[in-house]
């Protein structure tokens, strides 16, 4: 069994998933946050399966380089970077690696939170450039009582529901908005169902983003979506950067619909550090002062997690191709069987 590991970014040579795989070859094509791997063709010809570990970068050759591939997986939640419908025309399938991270994710969204409504961000940063004058409490523009606000879920999956039961524990109540979730899940979970977007802004004092990125849901949290935004919003997104038009939120914030944000993701990463909205932040524009935070694209991230997500992408391989256990799969609309 050989396997591509395209856009391998860990520091060393896949030691952990050759300790585990003995038998499964591997063949590893580096890339940096700025450019994707350079593949080999001839390789491309012989391998059986392929597993893209970027979250941004694609796998630069297409399906139909690979004619002995069986399974294609993204080693990771999101799968918008790996051909799914390239893929399921040659009716292979593609499939991602969606519980590795859930409670890191879920927890980095809570903190975003906190960091933002209990001042762990803005109290240090104001002792730090201040000192004892700036000893006071008033240092935090957006403190707020959690018990009985409104936590509101954009995507109630895996890790929107650990959000929420994390949101639920802090006396929030908790509404979401899904779609595609079938019928009775708010009676099982005791979450609010909305079944509109609207709805969902208009009332929650928190909106936190947990829903895959997509034709659909790309730029879904726009102008149209902020100007039905109750006063006061706080916006959390730690799921995929181009949910959120980054433009429209730069205005609602100055505008001050939305009072604060916390962003793991961003629609280009790196970030665009000279988007506008960026650029103030790291000025520190008055406007924006303590009422943004953003991260590296690392909710997901902590030792244990990366030894999850790189056991699993090998894992999701081998059960397909040789037990024909198929997991987590995709792409299951372009499949013939």
């Amino acid at each position: 069994m050989k396997i591509y590991c395209v856009n391998w970014q860990a520091a060393d040579d896949a030691e952990l998933e050759r300790q585990h795989y003995p038998d499964i070859e591997l063949i590893l094509a580096r890339s940096t946050n700025d450019t994707a791997a350079m593949l080999d063709a001839e390789t491309a010809e012989t391998i059986d399966a392929v597993i893209n570990y970027s979250p941004a970068h694609n796998v630069p050759l297409p399906p139909t380089a690979f004619p002995n591939a069986r399974i294609a997986v993204r080693s990771g939640v999101g799968f918008d970077n790996i051909d799914t419908a390239g893929w399921g025309a040659r009716n292979i399938p593609a499939c991602n690696v969606p519980d590795y991270g859930t409670t890191e994710v879920a927890d980095h969204a809570i903190a975003l939170m906190l960091s933002l409504t209990r001042g762990t961000y803005s109290y240090p940063n104001a002792l730090v450039a201040g000192g004892p004058d700036s000893w006071h409490f008033n240092k935090a523009p957006l403190i707020r009582r959690h018990k009985n606000a409104t936590f509101g879920i954009v995507g109630l999956g895996r890790i929107g529901l650990a959000a929420a039961r994390r949101a639920a524990a802090f006396d929030m109540k908790v509404v979401f908005y899904d779609p595609h979730l079938l019928s009775g899940v708010d009676l099982s979970t005791g979450y609010e169902r909305v079944h509109s977007l609207a709805e969902l802004m208009s009332r929650s004092d928190v909106v936190s983003v947990h829903a895959p990125l997509s034709a659909e849901t790309r730029g879904l949290l726009g102008a149209d979506a902020f100007a039905d935004a109750k006063p006061g919003l706080i916006l959390i997104n730690t799921a995929r950067g181009p949910i959120v038009d980054v433009t429209a939120l730069e205005a609602a914030m100055r505008k001050g619909t939305v009072v604060g944000a916390g962003l793991d993701v961003l629609p280009n990463e790196p970030g665009d550090l000279e988007h506008p909205l960026i650029k103030a932040w790291r000025a520190g524009e008055p406007w924006i002062k303590d009422r943004l935070i953003v991260t590296p694209h690392a909710a997901f991230y902590s030792p244990a997690s990366m030894v999850d997500l790189r056991l699993k992408s090998i894992e999701v391989v081998h059960a397909y191709l040789a037990e024909g256990r198929l997991t987590n799969c995709v792409n299951r609309e372009y499949l013939k069987r």
